[in-house]
């Protein structure tokens, strides 16, 4: 369908509008094309590379405590050299492999839950040791180091060529870009189209993405929505040339080292070493600057002072490489850390590509989930793990921001199978929540809300302990289960989702959803 420009400066028949380029906005609108929907178009503020793409140090991974999301960055790192060979651009791809260091034996517990996640998945993964970290990375100092997780897809990319690539795709398969034009409104049509009203004149979409990235959340409150998000800023350093790393023949790999905060690969003759330092720093908490794009945050070397030191322990070599540049910029988290996708509660035909922090890992599988959901109504994978719906009006920046730093200092940390949060807690209860809690309650929390996971007997500490094994909890939650099997139990619902099926043939549809008879009191509506 051709876009054309009616005379009172409306731009018509466009499918989708995306706000917002960067490296996941031109990944949506190259996926939109090579599904078939050719008539779409991106809105950029600034330029395609604006925001956070431009300064990302362009590492890319597998690893995520989510399968079904690390099958997505798999799909992502795969698709680089699908781009290239479309595009005949060069994505700067360094295909190093790369490596997580495990020094404690809970780390190496879910280093190997992670390697037989992948290995269902369908990704090469491989748990290795002390000796082979050494052959693969002399420069490593191995001492209270267990093992580590090798993947040979890690490396690194150009950024700028990587999201240029992408936009190229996109324009091949029939896709616009326009560049250096701001949305100032997005008014939904009572048809559940939208206007979306630019610097350089009106847009008519039928249906709208947001992938602002670090103006998210701006673009969301143009629509009445709340995103929950928020950019934190990160920083990394780029060291002087090193005669060792300069006298090899092969690129080192990448080595992530969890117990120091930090990630370290070679960048030219040297190397770039980033952390995520526990006195991490929140961005822009009460809105991104409209006129911000290519800038750096001021040099802070005193909040990684403590990672600085322990990686140079970890590094020794780093003490004779000299820094040649520190890069210190914002990008953005969900409070889970993980992307807000899909379509927006509550509104037609809008959608939400954000908080992909990980963009070079995760920018090419959001773009093909949400293309798949948008024109085949499902994904191919599912999605919960980004589902932006997995925070409903229950979220505010009270929560938000206090989850995001939680995430961001526990980008590194062990991930234990049901292991609580404490941040933003309690944020809401139930009317039951004095009662439990006075019976010992030890709560979880689900969709913000606190709920009941198991009653600490009393003397008991009214906590889980987190481990890849038996828990505290054990010997508590197995009686709980001895005395509703044997007696009765009641259990608190405020926190399940509740359905109203209503109309003449709700039942047999019902009967049909139900694994046994459905059975109701009163008549249906």
């Amino acid at each position: 369908m051709r876009r054309t420009w009616t005379g009172d400066g409306m731009r018509t028949n466009v499918r989708v509008a995306v706000i917002g380029g960067g490296v996941v906005g031109c990944s949506v609108l190259y996926h939109l094309t090579k599904l078939g929907w050719s008539d779409v178009m991106l809105i950029e503020r600034s330029e395609l590379t604006s925001g956070s793409t431009w300064h990302a140090a362009g590492g890319f991974h597998t690893l995520n405590g989510d399968t079904n999301m690390a099958a997505l960055q798999g799909y992502t790192i795969n698709l680089y050299r699908e781009l290239e060979a479309i595009t005949g651009m060069s994505c700067g791809l360094h295909h190093s492999g790369g490596m997580t260091l495990a020094d404690t034996p809970e780390r190496f517990d879910m280093l190997k839950a992670e390697r037989a996640k992948h290995r269902y998945m369908g990704l090469d993964t491989r748990i290795i040791g002390p000796d082979e970290i050494r052959e693969m990375a002399d420069f490593v100092n191995t001492d209270g180091i267990l093992g580590a997780l090798y993947d040979p897809l890690d490396g690194h990319l150009d950024p700028s060529g990587t999201t240029h690539a992408y936009a190229r795709a996109a324009r091949m398969g029939g896709a616009e870009i326009v560049t250096h034009n701001r949305v100032l409104e997005t008014n939904p049509r009572a048809d559940g189209t939208w206007d979306v009203i630019t610097e350089k004149g009106t847009i008519h979409a039928e249906h709208v993405v947001n992938a602002g990235g670090l103006w998210a959340r701006e673009v969301g409150a143009l629509a009445g929505v709340y995103l929950p998000l928020l950019p934190m800023a990160h920083q990394y350093l780029v060291t002087g040339d090193v005669p060792e790393i300069a006298a090899r023949a092969d690129e080192i790999p990448h080595v992530i080292d969890p117990g120091g905060e930090s990630y370290l690969r070679q960048e030219g003759k040297g190397f770039v070493i980033g952390f995520y330092e526990q006195r991490c720093e929140p961005w822009a908490v009460d809105g991104t600057p409209w006129d911000f794009g290519h800038e750096l945050l001021n040099d802070d070397l005193d909040k990684i002072e403590d990672s600085v030191a322990f990686a140079w322990r970890r590094f020794p070599i780093l003490e004779r490489a000299g820094i040649k540049r520190v890069i210190h910029g914002p990008f953005s988290f969900a409070p889970d850390g993980n992307p807000l996708v899909g379509p927006v509660p509550g509104l037609r035909n809008y959608w939400a590509a954000c908080a992909v922090m990980a963009g070079f890992s995760q920018g090419g599988g959001v773009g093909l989930a949400l293309a798949q959901w948008m024109i085949e109504g499902e994904t191919e994978r599912d999605p919960r793990a980004m589902d932006v719906a997995r925070f409903g009006r229950w979220t505010t920046p009270g929560y938000t921001v206090p989850k995001v730093i939680e995430n961001y200092r526990r980008r590194f940390s062990v991930s234990y199978p049901n292991e609580e949060l404490t941040a933003a807690r309690p944020f809401r209860t139930s009317p039951m929540y004095d009662v439990w809690d006075a019976k010992g309650a030890v709560f979880g929390a689900s969709y913000g809300m606190e709920v009941v996971n198991w009653f600490a007997r009393p003397g008991e500490a009214r906590r889980e302990e987190p481990t890849f094994r038996r828990s505290n909890a054990w010997d508590a939650v197995r009686d709980e289960v001895r005395a509703v099997r044997t007696g009765v139990g009641i259990g608190d619902i405020q926190a399940f989702a509740k359905f109203r099926v209503t109309g003449s043939g709700a039942r047999d549809w019902l009967d049909r959803g139900m694994a046994g008879a459905f059975r109701f009191r009163g008549a249906w509506r």
